[in-house]
């Protein structure tokens, strides 16, 4: 017998500005609530209560909740709660803050900041790899059996099958061979089939009446720890010869849409990502959530280029080693424990309904092969879509999110190491960080004279926060301007309205409640200064660390190649000034954009490029730099503005003392 009365009781949750009503149970905490909603509210310590960033107030009902060091008492007064140390006890009301709010606008613009430039990077991937999909589709007109040609249905199928060029045959799976006599003869013999690559063979994944060349899509996806980007490709297109004389692995893109990776409410990192997988249920939970996203993806691209999912034959992604752990659904606990060991860096083609995608139980899915636990697919797909493994001259490959995954080498050699850089640029451990989104502070100068800034914000919106790109700008102004010393502490002599003392020590004020959205002051404080130091110091240390390995120094680089989202709106001169990037000519830095997504379409579209992406991890030789003493003693020399070897900025220094900027 049930005893209601120890049944928990159920209440009802409504988010606003959304207009979403969620189910809860008393004693649920209100971040889960959230999640399991699909409600995005930024929490950037994964809800252990830290950060402060998921802010939200209860309009209306309660939660059970305590004063925390976060929320000053007038906001807690105005009934301003943190979302991850709020239990339900009763109905509710909860208003997420503009501050709170995670918004998506910007993921549709590209992610390429200069087409040309990153054109001209790729241009020979593109011409050196044929069209020839990883999932190829042929019409056959085969002739029927009779007495001299009575060999079976599966064998004159693969016979009349074109062979791929490195001579791979077909193989015809059970799945196929269940309806195939009736498929074979309903059809008069003349049907598609639908062939998926592996390593030695090619596998019959679908037979269809009639000619169906025409009707073949791909999809190639990005799967990052912040963000998904999915592009639809056509490739019944390539195959008709369409793109003749268009680059080969670049045929038709005719749709492509991103959205944050649902996953960053557990947190910001993939350590917070691990460490919640080992919770009870928490590993199905976060691929549940990834799978999800992708699902939603799919079903943007679908509806937008009015194609039927059935269609789609073939899925490539491409992701960090602990991305696709948990896409997978596999354990991912041993990449942060030393020895940084993966179960796996590179993954067998299977269905993709095999981890819930909502495609034709004949697609099949692709992963871009990684090299290490913090070198990923993500990073191979970038550097093999770069050509720098083409060319003689030594490049420097850069691709910094939380994670600083950095590749040196050439047509002969790749040294790869990753440095925990921190979310700093994407917004974490800054007190009014934020990704980039309209609002977002992105570029700052500042009068050295009276230390007044001037500011450009994303969609020219009223100030929200400030992004990577901004804060970049902000610390190279202040230190150009003389406000901060080269230890990124205020210097006292410098007087202003806007330098003073804060709650936790100086503190610049970049706007005044008036000036925002939030009608709050936007700051800038000495431990921000300390976070952003920290990231830069650890990009800048991995970098020479590599080199150092290889025997050289930073003027000997032909190239440096930034790839992702914090190549888009960076200023390099700024990025230079606080020691971030190395001082060498402007016109050796190029911008990649996407790599990790570009080189997911390419290999979606072709064979040999997707056979490279292997040869390529695997030749990475990677330095583990977790407890490697030269990184540490690197590290400490660049935590200085811009270093402590004054003779590797020289122009730095030279404006610096001189004030003068040639």
């Amino acid at each position: 017998m049930v005893c209601l009365n120890n049944m928990p009781r159920e209440y009802r949750i409504r988010f606003l500005p959304i207009d979403r009503v969620a189910p809860a149970a008393e004693g649920d905490n209100l971040l889960e609530i959230a999640m399991k909603a699909g409600v995005h509210i930024n929490a950037s310590c994964g809800g252990n209560g830290a950060c402060g960033k998921c802010k939200v107030r209860i309009a209306e009902g309660s939660v059970a909740s305590s004063p925390h060091r976060c929320l000053s008492d007038d906001e807690y007064g105005k009934g301003f709660r943190l979302a991850c140390s709020s239990t339900v006890n009763a109905g509710a009301v909860v208003e997420i803050p503009l501050e709170s709010q995670v918004d998506r606008s910007i993921l549709r613009k590209p992610a390429i900041r200069d087409d040309a430039d990153a054109a001209a990077l790729i241009e020979g991937s593109i011409r050196d790899n044929a069209f020839e999909p990883l999932v190829v589709k042929h019409y056959l007109e085969l002739p029927g059996p009779n007495p001299n040609d009575n060999v079976s249905d599966a064998a004159r199928l693969a016979r009349g099958f074109v062979p791929g060029k490195d001579g791979s045959e077909m193989a015809v799976p059970l799945e196929v061979l269940g309806d195939l006599g009736k498929k074979l003869r309903d059809a008069h013999w003349k049907v598609t089939v639908t062939a998926a690559s592996n390593e030695r063979f090619r596998e019959a994944v679908l037979v269809e009446e009639g000619n169906r060349e025409r009707v073949h899509y791909a999809l190639a996806v990005d799967v990052g720890t912040t963000t998904v980007c999915a592009q639809l490709i056509d490739c019944g297109r390539g195959n008709s010869g369409d793109v003749k004389g268009a680059p080969s692995g670049n045929p038709p893109v005719i749709a492509e849409s991103a959205d944050y990776n649902g996953q960053i409410s557990y947190g910001e990192d993939v350590i917070s990502r691990i460490m919640y997988s080992r919770k009870k249920g928490g590993l199905k939970r976060l691929q549940d959530i990834v799978v999800s996203t992708m699902n939603r993806l799919i079903e943007d691209l679908i509806g937008s280029a009015c194609v039927d999912a059935a269609d789609i034959s073939h899925v490539v992604v491409a992701g960090n080693t602990t991305m696709m752990h948990l896409l997978f659904g596999i354990d991912p606990k041993h990449i942060m424990l030393a020895p940084y060991t993966p179960l796996a860096t590179a993954f067998a083609p299977v269905s993709s309904r095999r981890i819930g995608l909502k495609l034709g139980g004949h697609a099949r899915l692709y992963t871009v092969p990684g090299v290490a636990s913090y070198v990923g697919g993500d990073i191979v797909s970038g550097v093999a879509l770069s050509g720098m493994t083409s060319r003689d001259e030594v490049s420097l490959f850069m691709d910094i999110g939380t994670n600083g995954e950095i590749v040196l080498g050439n047509s002969q050699w790749l040294l790869c190491a990753s440095c925990s850089a921190g979310p700093a640029f994407e917004g974490g451990g800054i007190q009014f960080g934020m990704r980039a989104a309209p609002g977002a502070i992105e570029k700052v100068r500042i009068n050295p004279a009276n230390l007044e800034p001037m500011m450009i914000t994303v969609d020219r919106a009223k100030p929200l926060g400030i992004c990577g790109s901004g804060l970049i700008d902000i610390v190279a102004e202040l230190f150009m301007a003389g406000a901060i010393d080269q230890n990124g502490k205020f210097a006292e002599k410098r007087s202003s309205p806007r330098i003073r003392k804060g709650v936790s020590g100086y503190e610049y004020v970049l706007c005044f409640a008036a000036e925002t959205k939030i009608d709050k002051d936007i700051v800038i404080t000495e431990v921000d200064l300390d976070n952003i130091m920290r990231t830069k110091a650890a990009v800048y240390a991995g970098c020479k660390v590599l080199l150092e390995n290889g025997s050289l120094a930073f003027p000997d680089l032909g190239m440096v190649i930034i790839a992702g989202g914090f190549g888009h709106s960076i200023d390099i001169e700024k990025a230079v000034a606080i020691g971030l990037l190395p001082e060498i000519p402007v016109e050796r830095f190029r911008f990649l954009g996407n790599g990790s997504l570009g080189g997911a379409r390419m290999a979606a579209v072709s064979r040999s490029f997707f056979e490279k992406t292997g040869v390529i991890a695997r030749s990475m030789t990677n330095i583990e730099l977790s407890n490697n003493t030269q990184f540490m003693d690197e590290f400490m020399a660049a935590m200085f503005l811009p270093h402590t070897d004054e003779k590797a900025f020289p122009e730095v220094m030279r404006v610096l003392k001189t004030g003068y900027r040639s």
